[in-house]
This record gives C-alpha cells, structure tokens and sequence, in this order.
C-alpha cells in the first residue's frame, strides 16, 4: 500500500526539481513517512529509494546513521537524555539514569503502553542549557531530575508534552534569509 497520496508525491517532485536531484529530496521523503507512521519500515525505506531514485540500502545507511530517525516503533513521546561531555559535567548520566528508572526501561526501549520511548544521546546541540532532555521536538534545558519527574508526570496524565521553561524563538525561515 502506498504511503503517500498523489498531492505529496507532487510535491516531492517539485521539491525534486528545486534541488536538481531526486536523491537530495530523501530526508523530507524520510521525515514525512515518520510524521505519517511513527517510524520508518523496510517497506518505507523502499518507497522512499523509489522515489528518490536511490537504492534501498542507500536509505536504511541514512536511517541509521542519523538518529532523529526510528527503524522500530517507539512512544508516543520519545524521550532523549543527552549525556555528552557538557551534560555530563552537569549531571546528564545521573538524568539520563533517572529517567530510566522512572520509565523503567533501558536504552531504545518502549514502556508497555506504548506512551514513552527512551534514548540516551550523544549531543542534540543544547550544550549552554545542559543538561537537556527532549521530548518529541521539545528541548528541556537545565534540567534537574525533579523537573524530569515532573515534565513525564505530566505527559502522562495530560497527553500532550508541558511547555519547558525557556523557549528560544527562532527566526522564521524568510526572516533569516533575508538577512
């Protein structure tokens, strides 16, 4: 069955003929089968090669190598802890440990109900804020275990992720453009 409707096969192409090669088109291909599914299977990674004109081993190299990418389901909220050197030297092991415990799962698990997924990272770029955790799109930055407790918590029983404390705005994309 196939994953996109004709609209989206559209704008792959026009996205393809932008970027002058249908293999630079892969990682939109990719993110939007993962906003579609959750993850991205065997059977994606060939329609994805289809239309990018790659081969499929091509596409699981690029699934695997970046790690915003699921080759199995995970949760409904993915939870990344960062503990790379500067989270690490403000305490992301012991974050990234408790929030092990208090899913009570290990590395690319998934709780049994399906709501949480986990991920110890090497550096998702929040090195000012460390440490940091993630949830989903969502960077949590200074983040002490209480707050962890408390931001899971809250998930949990609200179904939607709470909005950290310090929220960078970024430029729109036209803004920064222009300058």
């Amino acid at each position: 069955m196939a994953i996109f409707s004709n609209e989206e096969l559209q704008e792959f192409t026009e996205l393809q003929k932008r970027y002058g090669k249908p293999a630079a088109t892969l990682l939109p291909v990719l993110w939007r089968i993962q906003e579609k599914r959750g993850w991205i299977d065997s059977d994606a990674m060939e329609e994805a090669a289809a239309i990018c004109q790659v081969p499929k081993s091509h596409v699981e190299g690029v699934v695997q190598f970046y790690t915003m990418f699921f080759d199995k389901p995970m949760g409904r909220f993915h939870v990344q802890v960062c503990t790379n050197v500067s989270c690490m030297l403000r305490g992301g092991e012991e974050l990234y440990n408790h929030v092990r415990q208090q899913l009570g799962i290990e590395n690319h698990g998934r709780t049994e109900n399906g709501i949480f997924s986990l991920e110890e990272v090497e550096c998702m770029g929040a090195c000012g804020g460390a440490p940091m955790m993630a949830l989903n799109d969502t960077f949590y930055e200074c983040v002490t275990t209480e707050e962890a407790s408390k931001v899971l918590a809250e998930t949990q029983r609200a179904g939607v992720n709470p909005k950290p404390k310090f929220v960078a705005q970024l430029p729109e994309l036209s803004e920064a453009a222009n300058r």
